[in-house]
């Protein structure tokens, strides 16, 4: 636990203090940044401007408990890949249910054992930590994803994508449960089929929506693109580490164009451009110009 999640920071949602201390001094014991609310409506509140690798919820509080104040977190689309483990005194199967339907991904009965608590937040963090891994590389290949449901609940997204959503609505924020109006507008009530697309215009330029897929758990998969001048060598400068230069000249022989036409197009010599294609080889791991041709379309095409 202390080398593999040394750090990771834990919130922990109860109202007994005896039980807030025993807890805390335990996980902090495996080097792990423990964050403490006495209640729901408390935790709600840190969670504006704080988000935990991981909640410990107590299920029953004075005031809110951990059910609601669960459901509500959840719906702000920046904690709603955050594992919640309850712990309940409550045996009963329908409190189960409860803490499942809510948002939980496990639960712990009290008294709580402590080795089974370790192991649960082990297994936990390690699947939100691969979760964010595989979006944050969807981001890194050009490849900006998110999901949504048939009513335009947010599921997930990468966090590159977040970013283009607020392009798309100035006054919308991570906070929201919902997708933009003009996101959901197109894909759930006009209905965007796979594989079919859309632009909308922004005040910096264009994005364009892409239904990737329609899940069997009524998730719609959507890519999102952005498209505006300068942003297609910007892209490729990110992907390969190249200057801006060696980016513009390599868009270019990504059009097929002879380096006689790029020399034209950025008024510099045939000689320059062939300085910069050997730097982009070098770069980009490739001899020819075909291979660096071949990789330059398959990052524009994320």
């Amino acid at each position: 636990m202390v080398d593999a999640f040394s750090n990771e920071k834990i919130l922990i949602v109860e109202d007994n203090i005896e039980s807030l201390q025993f807890l805390t001094d335990t996980l902090e014991g495996v080097q792990l940044s423990v964050h403490i609310a006495t209640s729901g409506e408390r935790a709600l509140e840190m969670l504006e401007n704080f988000v935990p690798d991981l909640i410990l919820m107590d299920a029953i509080m004075p005031g809110m408990g951990g059910f609601e104040a669960t459901r509500q977190l959840k719906r702000r689309s920046s904690l709603s890949t955050v594992p919640v483990i309850f712990m309940t005194g409550l045996l009963e199967s329908e409190y189960v249910v409860d803490a499942l339907e809510s948002g939980g991904v496990d639960y712990v009965r009290k008294p709580v054992v402590i080795d089974e608590l370790l192991a649960r937040i082990k297994v936990h963090l390690l699947n939100a930590r691969q979760s964010q891994s595989s979006r944050g590389a969807l981001d890194a290949i050009g490849r900006y994803m998110m999901a949504i449901d048939s009513n335009g609940k947010i599921l997930w997204t990468t966090p590159e994508a977040e970013k283009l959503i607020l392009e798309l609505d100035k006054s919308w924020t991570l906070q929201e449960t919902y997708a933009p109006e003009v996101l959901r507008k197109i894909v759930v009530q006009k209905g965007l089929a796979p594989g079919n697309s859309r632009q909308i215009e922004t005040q910096t330029g264009i994005i364009e929506v892409l239904t990737v897929s329609l899940g069997t758990t009524d998730e719609i998969i959507l890519r999102l693109k952005e498209v505006r001048e300068g942003a297609e060598a910007e892209r490729l400068s990110q992907q390969f580490n190249l200057t801006q230069r060696e980016a513009e000249v390599l868009l270019w022989v990504s059009f097929g164009k002879p380096n006689r036409v790029i020399s034209e197009i950025l008024g510099i010599s045939p000689r320059t451009i062939n300085k910069h294609l050997e730097h982009v080889f070098e770069k980009m791991g490739v001899e020819t110009r075909a291979a660096a041709t071949a990789c330059a379309v398959r990052a524009l095409d994320g």
